[in-house]
């Protein structure tokens, strides 16, 4: 519930920093595939598509995306054993099936989504100092084929040093703890607040989240492509 509560703070304040845009129409609409008589449950989450230079990205995030999920409503299957079962099934690489038949995913798993991720950005920055992740989010549905939830976002971390006053000596040790935050912010972190400032607005909330499932329906559904920005000590953790 602690966490949570972080979760939300970190959401709120991130918000205040979003791109603008115009309003696409309600989540039923727009996302009508997540909702209906038969709305998915299960969420199989795939090897994330790394078109970064930054080889571990694709590992890290992998581990990031369960938590966000099951706090929306979602039976996530878990990322240990979905790992060892798609290399095992010579699936790991999701290049292969992002716009191919998933349907076996669906009668091999019993998952109703596939999650499949792109990270775009993965990147530190030191002027200015920033760490920046952008992730492509397509939940695909296993019945259908169909792409039932898209989001585009990029999460930028400022990770400079408050000013400490002092003269130039102040300013010079300002700068080198600028340097050393940048370069010891972990990556997962950011991405972890990322997943959440993406999707704990936006995604429509599935049968285990009570207080929103069938119920977010008539909420509007939020840009396709978005921006957050927050500073270092808003991260949740």
């Amino acid at each position: 519930m602690k966490k949570n509560m972080f979760f939300l703070s970190a959401l709120a304040l991130a918000l205040l920093f979003v791109s603008c845009g115009t309003t696409r129409g309600l989540k039923s609409e727009v996302y009508s595939g997540m909702y209906g008589e038969k709305p998915p449950v299960s969420i199989l989450v795939m090897p994330p598509i790394n078109t970064t230079s930054n080889v571990d990205a694709k590992d890290y995030f992998y581990y990031t995306l369960n938590q966000t999920l099951a706090d929306q409503g979602y039976y996530v299957y878990p990322s240990l054993l979905a790992m060892e079962t798609l290399q095992t099934e010579s699936a790991y690489d999701s290049e292969m099936f992002v716009n191919g038949d998933i349907a076996k995913f669906g009668t091999t798993f019993g998952a109703d989504l596939l999650l499949f991720t792109t990270i775009t950005k993965w990147e530190k920055h030191v002027m200015p100092a920033r760490v920046v992740v952008g992730i492509d989010y397509k939940f695909r549905s296993t019945a259908t084929g169909e792409i039932v939830y898209h989001r585009e976002s990029t999460f930028t971390c400022d990770t400079a040093a408050q000013s400490s006053g002092g003269g130039l000596l102040g300013l010079a040790l300002q700068a080198a703890l600028t340097v050393a935050q940048t370069a010891l912010t972990d990556y997962v972190r950011v991405a972890r607040a990322c997943n959440y400032t993406t999707l704990a607005s936006d995604l429509p909330a599935g049968k285990y989240n009570a207080a929103k499932f069938n119920v977010d329906g008539a909420e509007a559904a939020g840009d396709e492509n978005v921006k957050f920005s927050v500073k270092l000590n808003q991260l949740p953790y």
